[in-house]
This record gives structure tokens, sequence and C-alpha cells, in this order.
């Protein structure tokens, strides 16, 4: 879709040149051969970047008018992009660290002055996917770094959006954190997951030292039959929860008993619609806050959800009680 307004002046400038200015054909001198403007938006604001383009003068050279582009473009934007990739980066740690929808994403870069549309916001996304999938199928890349730790650990894990669904088996190395393979099933067998952890020992150029999992009785049967020799440890996270499993039942029973004796925010909060005075405000921060208090979750199996909530719901009696005891004293 055409740009509908115009974009704003760029606030920053700078000149990128090619490192070489020698021909590695001949040796003769690069001359310039044009200038190109680029404008690309980055987090730090609009920036002007003028390109110096250089080329062989000499007619008997091998790259005789062959361009030499500046190297350093790659690291400002994609090509024909308009947004850096510190953007993009960015975009992708919202997206999929802090789990943000893009009308989240889109305001949060309006408000640091961006100028962008939901829509972009939406393809600068894609290409984040786009950028991560070319880094991990980049085999070579990934065979040199296990080379040079010498050593894998593998952790191997399948995950189900929902229950029907196919499962995706994730195979990936802990010392380095990369992923080896990921793939779905639509079944968990032992045969199928041996032939996963097949290909993925077959692909590696180090030892695996050691494989952690949970305790499904399919994964252990197939490590065991791929891996004989390999110590298979579970999972700390797994382990934990299933030790807490009986803590983790008190606790949302507690949550549950708790909700119960916490009623009627929503009416207080009607009766207050017609009224805008500094009093009225603070009881709707405060009605806001039970409510944030109420649908914020705790993470199994160390923070428990009704520990959290009665915390909150502790810090937020506390300050009430603070407030009264300064109108209070304000009366005497």
């Amino acid at each position: 879709m055409a740009r509908r307004t115009a974009r704003p002046a760029a606030t920053h400038t700078a000149i990128l040149a090619p490192l070489r200015d020698i021909c590695d054909q001949c040796g003769k001198r690069l001359w310039v051969a044009y200038h190109r403007a680029r404008t690309v938006t980055t987090l730090q604001g609009l920036w002007h970047l003028t390109l110096v383009v250089r080329q062989c003068p000499n007619p008997a050279c091998a790259r005789y008018h062959m361009r030499y582009l500046p190297e350093e473009e790659g690291r400002w934007a994609l090509p024909h992009g308009e947004f850096g990739l510190d953007v993009i980066a960015a975009i992708g740690a919202w997206r999929f660290v802090e789990h943000r929808s893009v009308p989240e994403m889109h305001q949060r870069l309006v408000a640091q002055g961006m100028t962008i549309s939901e829509r972009e916001v939406t393809h600068l996304m894609q290409r984040y996917e786009e950028l991560v999938a070319v880094h991990v199928g980049n085999h070579e890349r990934l065979q040199q770094r296990l080379r040079d730790q010498k050593r894998v650990l593998l952790a191997i894990d399948g995950l189900q959006p929902d229950v029907g669904h196919e499962v995706l088996w994730v195979i990936r190395d802990c010392l380095s954190g990369e992923i080896l393979l990921a793939r779905p099933l639509l079944s968990s067998t032992q045969g199928d997951l041996t032939a996963l952890l097949k290909e993925v020992k077959a692909a590696l150029p180090v030892p695996v030292e050691g494989i952690i999992s949970d305790g499904q009785e399919t994964i252990r049967s197939a490590v065991a039959f791929v891996f004989p020799n390999v110590p298979h440890q579970l999972c700390q996270f797994h382990y934990l929860r299933d030790a807490t499993q009986p803590l983790y039942e008190a606790d949302r029973h507690a949550k549950t008993q708790l909700k119960k004796h916490i009623r009627g925010v929503r009416p207080i909060e009607r009766a207050l619609e017609e009224r805008s005075d500094a009093q009225t405000q603070a009881i709707r921060d405060y009605c806001l806050a039970v409510r944030s208090a109420l649908t914020d979750d705790g993470r199994a199996p160390l923070e428990g959800s009704g520990i959290k909530l009665h915390t909150r719901l502790q810090q937020i009696t506390d300050s009430i009680s603070r407030v009264a005891e300064k109108r209070g004293s304000r009366r005497h």
C-alpha cells in the first residue's frame, strides 16, 4: 500500500563507504561511481544514509565497472527495508519473549516517536521469523560452534498446543542453546522418537555427554536404545513440579478461598461512574489493583499463585490502612 503521509525529515545523518579502495583483481585504486541515498528508521531516530559506491576504472580488469557497495549497509537494515534491524529485533523480543500483541507493539513504537502502521509491525514480525529460520538453518555455523565446544548435552521435550493436535518435538543443545531438530509428529511412540534421536546423532560432529528430558516412558526407552551409555537425567523443572505437587494443590485451593472473599469490585466501580474527584480516582485505582491481583497467576513449581495473590492483597490492604491513618491524623 502506498504511503498516505509524507515521511518526517531525518534527524540523523551518516556516510557509509566501502572498506576497500583498491581493486582486488588488478590493484588499481577504485573510483567513486556515484552516491546513493537511503532513509532508515531505527529506535534512535530517522537516519539519512549516504552510500558511497565505488568501481574499478581499469578496462582491462575482469572486475571493470563492477560496483563495490558499503559493507556496513547490511548492519543497518535489510535490503530495500525502511526500518532498522534493531526495530526488527525489538519486535521479535516483545512478541516471543513478552508475548505482546501487534497493537501493543505498535503503541510502544509510536510512544517512542516512530511513524509506523500496525500492518508494518506485522511485516517486521514476519521478517524476524525469517531471520531466525535462516539463523537456525545455517548448518555450517552450527557444526562449527559444536566443534568448538567439543561436546553437547541434549534436551528433549514435546510441545502440544492442544489435545488432539500434533506434538512439536524439540531437541536442543543445553550448552550452546542451539536447536538441533524441531519436528511435529502425530504420534509419540518409541519408534518415532528413536528415529528423531538417530537423525540428531548422525548429524552431530561431537559426542553426546548427557541427556535431559521428562520422565515419559517413550522418551526414556528411545534414549536408552539410541544412547545406551550416555547419562540420562530427568529435567529439574519436571522433578520439582512433581515433588511440589501437593503444595501446588494446596496453594490453588487457598487461592480459590481467597477469591471468595474478594467480591463486589464491579458494583463499587459502577457507583463511581458519575464522579471524577481525586478521592474517586484513588478508589478506582484500588479496584484496578484488586482486579490485577486476581488475574495475575504464579509460576509453578516455586512461585505459588495463591501465595502471590495473598501477598498482593495484603499490600493493597496495608496501603488502604495507611491512607485511613493519614486522613484520621488530618482530622485531629
